[in-house]
């Protein structure tokens, strides 16, 4: 029985931007969210991070809509905050909180070159500390929210304020429980030996994730009434 050989596909860039050649004159930590492999059809991964690139950006369009308005809607209230209603606090949680979900950033990246170098045993210990600092923000978030003298329905600081934080916490928690999903994937033989896009797809997420919550920390925190 005759054995047939099948060769790669390759799908052919027919338009006039050498697409793979732009590619290359790019920094290299710029160069992993863009597809390469010349448009090969086994370019799963470069392909798969190109796609998920172009879905973080839709969700920057989101928050962008959310963070204008917001400001728009400072500069033209007079009466921002209500009688009797601080507003949200640069507190020492609120601060702890923060420098620990940025912090994790440092963390996670180590642990995605980790499982490139096949260290699971470094990957699995990195990306748990991931995990666990992604929960205490989550905890710290909702403790501030137990602590605050306002609540969603106190005019517009009430609103805009539990609009921001929760959507970027719904973010914060979608990450985690990605994190879970691809520890757990760890512990399946050779599950990483072919490709680890899911670990590099929820790094990505997660630095999209801390990069957001600057700009509402210094929005929400930083600029006062």
């Amino acid at each position: 029985m005759t054995k047939i050989m099948q060769s790669p596909r390759i799908h052919i860039d027919e338009s006039p931007i050498r697409f793979d050649r732009w590619r290359r004159r790019l920094p290299n930590w710029l160069q992993r969210f863009l597809p390469s492999g010349g448009g090969s059809h086994e370019d799963h991964h470069g392909k798969g991070m190109f796609g998920f690139t172009v879905f973080l950006l839709s969700e920057s369009i989101i928050f962008l809509s959310f963070i204008f308005t917001y400001v728009a809607l400072r500069l033209n209230t007079n009466n921002w905050l209500p009688p009797g209603v601080s507003g949200p606090e640069l507190s020492k949680l609120v601060i702890i909180n923060t420098v620990v979900l940025l912090s994790s950033s440092f963390v996670i990246q180590p642990a995605e070159n980790a499982l490139k170098r096949n260290q699971l045993s470094k990957f699995r210990w990195l990306w748990l500390i991931t995990i666990a600092m992604g929960i205490y923000f989550l905890i710290g978030l909702l403790i501030e929210w137990k602590n605050l003298d306002f609540k969603l329905t106190t005019g517009l600081v009430g609103s805009t304020f539990y609009l921001l934080t929760g959507f970027h916490g719904l973010h914060v928690l979608a990450g985690v429980v990605l994190q879970i999903i691809m520890l757990i994937r760890s512990f399946i033989p050779g599950n990483y030996n072919k490709t680890h896009f899911g670990t590099s797809a929820t790094t990505l997420f997660w630095h999209f994730v801390d990069v957001v919550w600057v700009f509402l920390f210094s929005l929400l925190y930083l600029w006062r009434a």
